[in-house]
């Protein structure tokens, strides 16, 4: 199947221009071909820019265990509807991402359901250091440094030390310490005031974890991925300890701060929680300064009944992942930043930083997993709207203006007109982590 793609403003890695963009099977065979070519289809993408097929690299798809909440094949439709073609998606699931055979089940799951492109990692124990020595065919290792679900939380600073001395893969970090967190729990007591969520996982918490992980992996000289940041003051870790450590930031803390209680409550209680105004503009701040790399949606669903509960038995976690392109895409829009620089942030840059071949630019030889976004388009975010399970968003009611219309995955269009237009199109995603990571891919 060969396609041509005309008429778009095209992101390519070095201009941004209107070239047209041809597709032969699942690649990109040429940029600005030849006017007289044979094709099967001709796509009319007049008055739209293309950019790369966004890359989120921190999803919780719920699957195994927790599919009432979400599962692969309700997710990768959301990505498609998002903009989003490829994810990597954390262990936390029941039961874990703990060894090799729970990895190559996923990725066997994945394989029948995914319309996107997929991969997973390996999630870190106390007792599983083999596993992460031998585990390939995954982005990395998922470290949480604070409480989660089941084993995956390591505290212990001799196996921290292991991990990071005797593994070779990339590490990633759920970056809140746990003391601090139980510490302050103990000092609100009984409280139901959600708003006290972010006081108990505060500042303190954040800080303290990142820079513990930070400490480990410039002594043992392993790359290292701050997810979730945020806060202003970690942003302070991390000039100095390049080039092993990369980080992220979400839309959630990009854009809600703990004056959304108020309005939101529970809808937007998040592990970590959401900060300050003055924390916001730091990320932002970080975004544009190149100190946080990438923008993920740490897309992490529940039913609304479950989120209703009073807290603290309310979850933390929101959905996300459908939504995150066109709220950046917003911010284009009131000027804050621009297209190029989204682009860097949820395309070009997860694939340096986790060694992804072939995928995160509009180039020759690429994987045509490509995106036409309508910069123009306003609409409003509508829970009935929602392709993820769970069947809301935090920013239901919010009008948005630029919108992703139409995706293609490995050159398969998989969504077009508000609707899936094909399905399981996805394919496992091929690490290559010789390359070096994101400091090594400039």
């Amino acid at each position: 199947m060969r396609t041509l793609i005309k008429n778009a403003v095209v992101v390519l890695p070095d201009a941004t221009c209107a070239v047209d963009v041809l597709i032969d099977g699942t690649r990109i065979a040429d940029i600005d071909p030849a006017i007289q070519l044979a094709v099967d289809e001709v796509v009319d993408a007049s008055g739209l820019h293309m950019i790369p097929g966004v890359i989120d690299d921190h999803v919780h798809f719920r699957e195994p265990g927790l599919v009432h909440k979400e599962d692969l094949l309700s997710a990768s439709r959301a990505c498609a509807k998002g903009g989003v073609t490829t994810f990597l998606e954390m262990p936390n699931t029941q039961p874990a991402t703990t060894s090799i055979r729970r990895l190559h089940e996923k990725l066997a799951l994945a394989a029948r359901k995914s319309v996107v492109n997929y991969g997973f990692y390996v999630g870190a124990t106390t007792n599983n250091l083999d596993t992460l020595q031998l585990a390939t065919r995954t982005p990395g290792i998922k470290i949480f440094l604070g409480s989660s679900t089941g084993d995956l939380f390591v505290e212990n600073q001799d196996v921290l030390e292991r991990i990071f001395a005797e593994t070779g893969l990339p590490i990633c970090g759920h970056c809140e310490d746990e003391t601090t967190i139980q510490r302050n729990a103990t000092h609100f007591g009984d409280t139901q005031n959600v708003a006290d969520h972010s006081r108990i996982r505060d500042h303190e918490a954040a800080l303290v974890a990142t820079r513990r992980a930070i400490d480990l992996a410039c002594r043992h000289k392993h790359r290292f991925h701050v997810l979730h940041v945020s806060t202003a003051a970690e942003v302070e870790l991390f000039d100095a300890a390049r080039p092993f450590v990369t980080a992220e930031v979400c839309p959630h803390h990009l854009f809600f701060t703990t004056g959304d209680y108020a309005r939101l409550g529970t809808l937007v209680q998040v592990n970590p929680s959401i900060k300050n105004r003055s924390d916001t503009i730091g990320l932002w701040k970080a975004l544009t300064n190149g100190l946080i790399q990438v923008v993920a949606t740490d897309h992490a669903p529940h039913t609304l009944d479950e989120k209703n509960r009073p807290y603290p038995q309310s979850p933390s976690g929101i959905p996300s992942i459908e939504n995150a392109l066109a709220l950046m895409l917003n911010a284009i829009h009131v000027g804050r930043w621009s297209l190029e620089q989204v682009v860097d942030w949820m395309c070009h840059a997860p694939a340096r930083v986790w060694d992804i071949q072939a995928k995160g630019q509009i180039a020759i030889g690429y994987d045509a997993d490509l995106v036409l976004v309508d910069l123009e388009r306003s609409a409003e975010v509508q829970n009935a709207d929602q392709f993820t399970k769970c069947g809301w968003s935090p920013w239901h009611g919010v009008t948005l203006t630029g919108w992703p219309v139409r995706t293609w995955v490995l050159g398969h269009e998989v969504f077009h007109d508000g609707r899936i237009c094909a399905e399981r199109c996805g394919q496992e995603v091929p690490f290559d982590h010789a390359r070096g990571g994101f400091w090594a891919n400039g």
